[in-house]
């Protein structure tokens, strides 16, 4: 960073991974071969990058810094890497791609959910599997079992099996974060074992946003506010669906917030 002139970038929440053992757990959760083509986000300084590379046999890295862009093409310019200065959130990666793609990313704190529910629903081709490292916190959160359940859980679950891989120490980053965090794996479910399907998720996400509104009320209140219904519609439906309307919204598992869903 010196050499370049650059200092990390607050607005970008920039921490750049130094632990080389780190990058090698990441490499081998990805599971790659020579015929793997890997979305990389996030690449930053390239520790991933080359790694990648030499496992892969494609890497398209996707970096919003443009100074950082640049350096890595220059860097790189001889492997099989090709470097896009894009905002992951503003481009369809998939049209990067002609067959199914391994993501790997390092993702910001910030922009953490909005990336993940892109990246599980651009497509075709899709992601085989995602290999991400987040806040540590988020992570957990993600990986929640039923009784502590989130709506960004519910999202995920109901598409992937969530493993969670390693976690990270703050002192494995330059400039050091404040928190530590950890590395997931996601494996998209195949079409026939999806509770709902591709083009439901956005539904889906909208309804149980609205039952997480208020989660520390029960799930008839809360389902009631974030629906803006009359609560005694809210308990009628859930009765039909065989829940309890006294239970709180992050005590129900994915399968029961599908069933609510499907229940008019």
């Amino acid at each position: 960073m010196r050499a370049l002139g650059l200092r990390p970038s607050k607005r970008l929440s920039q921490s750049f991974l130094e632990d080389q053992r780190v990058a090698v757990a990441i490499v081998r959760a990805a599971r790659l071969d020579d015929r793997t083509e890997v979305l990389e986000v996030g690449p930053g300084l390239g520790v991933l990058t080359s790694r990648l590379a030499n496992a892969a046999g494609r890497v398209v890295a996707v970096e919003v810094d443009p100074h950082l862009a640049d350096w890595l093409r220059a860097e790189l310019q001889n492997h099989n890497v090709t470097v896009c200065q894009e905002d992951i959130l503003k481009i369809d990666p998939s049209g990067l791609f002609d067959r199914d793609f391994v993501v790997v990313a390092n993702l910001p704190y910030h922009i953490t959910s909005p990336a993940l529910r892109h990246l599980l629903s651009v497509g075709p081709p899709f992601a085989s599997r995602l290999v991400v490292m987040v806040q540590a916190e988020v992570a957990e959160r993600i990986a929640a079992a039923p009784g502590q359940m989130s709506a960004l859980a519910v999202i995920i679950q109901a598409q992937t099996r969530v493993t969670l891989v390693r976690r990270v120490p703050a002192a494995a980053f330059y400039p050091r974060p404040k928190v530590d965090s950890a590395v997931l794996l996601l494996q998209p479910l195949p079409d026939a074992e999806r509770p709902v399907a591709r083009e439901e998720i956005p539904a889906l996400t909208e309804f149980v946003r609205a039952g997480f509104k208020q989660p520390r009320k029960t799930l008839a209140n809360s389902l009631a506010d974030g629906l803006n219904s009359g609560k005694d519609q809210v308990i009628e439906r859930l009765s039909r669906a065989a829940i309890d309307p006294n239970t709180r919204p992050q005590a129900l598992a994915v399968d029961d917030w599908v069933r609510l869903f499907r229940t008019a």
